[in-house]
């Protein structure tokens, strides 16, 4: 663990099976903020040997190392599931491991990683915009965050829990969740006594609001809520028409000169939300797949290897898939739509 921290970072999660989208986002945020802003890469697995070989050149990037600090989360995460009443049992219709992607779990290393204030960003989002304001209002507030989250709580905490509403407001329900794809924070913000003291509180029953199958979102959330941290949300906190949306869903973003806007205000960032991984890898090999502001992503996956940009095989065609991203989407809310009113939450 570092015993001086850096004051400023942005760290994500991955390994080689992401390489491309990681690759994009590295220099999405090289573009917005400089080539030695620094940049620390939480491993999923041990699978990182290709992005290790990939930023030998970049010495602002790290691929984080601290075992001790891995093992400490890890360990944090695992307790709580071990004291969640069904997680197990959904797991095992999906896996043969004990627990349910432990590896996205890596991301709770910032809270004693190198940097004194960090934004973390997802593999699959780019940088486009200038962040230092995010770390100023860092000064006020204890955790930024910029979605719409808030009007979807069913990925966030288990609604069909009648004790949910009895561990928070419908107020705090309706405006303070969050997407754990994107946030500003800063180091210690959860120090060993608070963790334990939350953890005793999972396990005396509130373990079962959580949403075990967005295992690392759902912990991040009731962490923050629970902790009564200050939280910034734009997207609830400016005004409408200086407000913008993040995610590949929308389709009406107007991307000009390498960044795009929503109405004429320039994205913080754009999360390529419920694509697979597979889609960027197939698209970066040629394959002619559609994919919202796809453009926008090769331009940045091969910002400094231009000459190695795929030349796109056969007429465009959309990735093979019983439904399209937005068709899932909207499938998702219908069938949820119900839970988002505060007489069912």
């Amino acid at each position: 663990m570092e015993n001086s921290p850096i004051p400023y970072g942005i760290c994500t999660l991955g390994n080689d099976h992401v390489y491309d989208q990681i690759i994009a986002l590295l220099n999405s945020i090289e573009a917005m903020m400089g080539p030695d802003f620094p940049v620390c890469i939480y491993p999923y697995d041990d699978r990182t040997e290709r992005l290790a070989a990939a930023i030998v050149d970049r010495p602002n990037v790290q691929i984080y190392a601290d075992t001790a600090s891995m093992d400490y989360w890890d360990k944090q995460a695992q307790r709580i599931w071990d004291v969640h009443p069904t997680a197990a049992l959904s797991w095992q219709k999906l896996t043969t491991a004990k627990y349910h992607r432990m590896g996205t779990h890596r991301r709770f290393c910032a809270f004693d990683g190198p940097f004194e204030r960090f934004i973390y960003m997802d593999a699959d989002t780019l940088l486009l915009n200038d962040v230092q304001p995010i770390f100023d209002l860092l000064d006020e507030y204890d955790w930024y965050v910029y979605d719409f989250q808030h009007h979807d709580i069913t990925h966030i905490y288990d609604h069909n829990q009648p004790q949910l509403q009895q561990v928070f407001t419908w107020e705090q329900l309706s405006q303070d969740i969050f997407c754990s794809g994107f946030y500003g924070a800063k180091r210690d913000t959860f120090s060993p006594e608070k963790l334990d003291e939350l953890w005793q509180l999972l396990k005396d029953g509130e373990a079962a609001i959580l949403y075990a199958m967005a295992p690392d979102q759902t912990i991040l959330n009731y962490w923050v809520m629970r902790s009564g941290l200050k939280i910034y949300n734009p997207a609830i906190q400016l005004p409408a028409d200086q407000t913008t949306g993040c995610c590949v869903t929308s389709n009406h973003f107007e991307v000009r000169d390498h960044v795009a806007f929503d109405r004429g205000n320039q994205l913080t960032y754009l999360h390529y939300i419920g694509l697979p991984s597979s889609l960027f890898k197939e698209i970066c090999a040629g394959e002619n797949w559609i994919c919202a502001y796809r453009e926008l992503f090769l331009h940045y996956r091969f910002l400094h290897a231009p000459e190695e940009r795929p030349q796109l095989i056969g007429p465009p065609q959309m990735p093979p898939s019983k439904y399209t991203l937005k068709e899932r989407v909207l499938d998702r809310l219908q069938r949820y739509k119900v839970a988002f009113s505060p007489a069912n939450i």
